[in-house]
């Protein structure tokens, strides 16, 4: 488990990050989402024991990533969002530099590198120079040098920038795996929708601080005090305006000639919709009735803009 009390990196009077507070259960994959600058980075090189927090603390199954920043070395699997790679090595010898480095004998270095190269699907590029490798085949090496000494937790900072939609479906399906064997993954990307798929709880960070975590849903569910509503009928769409421009719950309707719907903001609760369908219903030819799909690009847009406005 990683619990994350009063995080905070200061620069003269900017703060990279301010007052992060979260608790992080063993086995999850947990998702920061923020923009260049957020303080995403700033994030994930405290808690590799990279950079020293200005005050506060984290501890990594109750160990303090500032008093015991060796131990937690030998806990945590790193892989930065630029990662750098040694040229005239080959993939092989790559990763026994690494398992060297570590303390991993020869002879169990033998054995495991082949494994990491199959897992992340690097089999068959063995004995390929590492400038030889294309940039996707040079992220999952990152990612099996961070694996090379079986750490708990992987702190993997936006693992999927650059790539292209093949490689970042490769990244993704290695991810699912390594969740499948009980690793806990913190990950950040500017790529929302895949955060979605990969992810069992999300935080939003904006300007150093943390402004919105949970689950996909939970988080989703912070916009839904003003959903909008679509609804069609086989009747004339002035007669199905009529009947929701009393609902004091109901605003902003406006008309779809081509599809023959309406639309409105709606700031009643699910009770209180299926209230509504209910009613409308019973005296209209109702077709369809459904609110309008929110991904997780609007849910970042919207808890960005409401903090900025503040």
């Amino acid at each position: 488990m990683i619990e994350i009390i009063g995080l905070t990196k200061k620069y003269g009077s900017f703060y990279a990050l301010q007052d992060l507070n979260l608790t992080i259960e063993e086995g999850v994959v947990f998702g920061f989402v923020g923009a260049n600058g957020a303080g995403k980075s700033t994030t994930f090189s405290i808690l590799s024991t990279l950079l020293q927090p200005t005050a506060g603390d984290a501890f990594i199954n109750g160990v303090s990533i500032t008093k015991n920043p060796q131990e937690i070395r030998s806990r945590i699997g790193y892989m930065p969002d630029f990662f750098g790679v040694y040229d005239q090595l080959k993939a092989e010898e790559y990763l026994d530099f690494y398992g060297a480095s570590y303390g991993i004998k020869s002879d169990e270095r033998k054995a495991l590198i082949p494994k990491l190269l199959s897992l992340v699907n690097l089999e068959d590029k063995r004995y390929e120079y590492v400038d030889h490798l294309s940039r996707g085949m040079k992220q999952r090496l990152c990612l099996a040098r961070s694996l090379i000494h079986d750490p708990e937790i992987l702190i993997l900072d936006e693992p999927a920038s650059g790539l292209d939609p093949r490689a970042r479906v490769e990244m993704r399906d290695i991810l699912k795996q390594l969740k499948s064997m009980g690793k806990t993954i913190l990950i950040s990307s500017h790529i929302l929708p895949e955060l979605a798929e990969m992810c069992d709880n999300i935080g939003v960070i904006d300007s150093g601080k943390l402004i919105a975590h949970g689950s996909v849903h939970e988080i989703q569910a912070q916009l839904q005090q003003d959903k909008i509503l679509h609804v069609r009928a086989a009747i004339e769409t002035a007669e199905l305006v009529r009947f929701f421009e009393g609902d004091p719950f109901v605003s902003g309707i406006t008309i779809d000639e081509g599809s023959g719907s309406i639309s409105f903001h709606y700031r009643g609760d699910d009770l209180q919709q299926a209230e509504l369908l209910k009613q409308v219903s019973a005296v209209l030819p109702i077709l369809s009735f459904h609110p309008e799909e929110t991904d997780l690009e609007d849910v970042f847009m919207a808890i960005t803009k409401g903090v900025a406005s503040k």
